[in-house]
């Protein structure tokens, strides 16, 4: 779609188009080499909240929480903003997981950072846990729209018993047209 520009204001009478784009697009999980889906299977099944702690280089700090609490909330910093550099995290993470962690809600473009935040608790060290359970949801849920699951030998087996009973019955059909418009000619089978 064409997006009409007026640059600098309405005092220049030059305009430009320029192309826009409403969507965005994601790499299908079956363009997605073999190995890779392993890799981000293995990688999926042995994360844990802290695999992404104990190895990304994080900034953790905080501030006062907003909303009800009296004093606590005046007077004591007990949000958490976790800050991690986006290279730091996509290093540990397989290449199939980062579209999604880049079109998602705590990716903060202008300084290329994950940036999540968690006031739930009035004390700081649940909301730093908080912060990292909400990171390790965010990869799991990348993982899950991201990896196809393993497709089981039994239902390989049925849809390939499927599929052969559907060229099969395609192929009387065929056969059966082909008879009956070998009838009309007056060929047909009685030669």
């Amino acid at each position: 779609m064409l997006r009409y520009v007026r640059p600098g204001g309405s005092a220049h009478i030059a305009t430009t188009w320029r192309e826009i784009r409403f969507f965005a697009s994601r790499p299908n999980p079956s363009e997605a080499s073999e190995e890779d889906i392993k890799a981000a299977r293995h990688f999926l099944s042995k994360l844990d909240a802290d695999t992404i702690r104990n190895n990304a280089t994080c900034d953790i700090t905080f501030s006062r929480s907003s909303g009800p609490g009296g004093q606590n909330v005046n007077k004591v910093s007990s949000k958490a903003t976790l800050r991690i550099p986006l290279p730091s995290l996509l290093r540990l993470l397989p290449t199939l997981l980062h579209p999604h962690i880049l079109s998602s809600r705590y990716h903060a473009a202008k300084s290329s950072d994950v940036v999540i935040q968690a006031d739930d608790s009035r004390k700081q060290n649940e909301n730093v846990n908080n912060c990292f359970k909400r990171l390790h949801e965010l990869i799991v849920e990348a993982g899950k729209a991201a990896v196809p699951g393993e497709t089981s030998a039994a239902t390989t087996k049925r849809v390939e018993g499927l599929v052969k009973a559907e060229k099969a019955h395609r192929r009387r059909e065929k056969e059966f047209q082909s008879k009956k418009k070998g009838a009309r000619r007056g060929g047909g089978d009685e030669r």
